[in-house]
């Protein structure tokens, strides 16, 4: 079964850094695009940023410029690096894998981040 486990959320103050990891078993992890979203009560989940199988990059407009996302294909981790994070920031950030063939979609249960001081 294929599992996602994130890691690396927390509490940081704004203008702060974090690195959120997401490790990916089960999975032929060089055949899937890989994503971070994120979900604020009361909204829907939303798309951060997702890094394709050959290392093309795609981020939300709220983000650009401040977060990095990153992936290595030999640990089937990816990584987001996220800069001068703001209160707005907040949410829980839920790490997905989709199948480049099937457009199958994997889930992590999701890592909290909170950006407050």
């Amino acid at each position: 079964q294929v599992q996602l486990v994130e890691s690396g959320g927390g509490l940081v103050q704004p203008g702060g850094s974090l690195r959120l990891s997401c490790a990916a078993s089960n999975i032929i992890f060089n055949i899937n695009t890989m994503g971070w979203h994120r979900r604020v009560p009361g909204k829907e989940r939303g798309l951060v940023a997702a890094i394709g199988s050959g290392g093309t990059t795609r981020y939300a407009d709220s983000v650009k410029g401040r977060f990095t996302i990153s992936r290595d294909n030999a640990k089937n981790m990816v990584y987001l690096q996220m800069n001068n994070l703001k209160p707005d920031d907040t949410a829980v950030y839920y790490c997905e894998a989709n199948h480049v063939l099937s457009s199958q979609s994997y889930w992590g249960p999701g890592t909290q981040v909170t950006v407050s001081s």
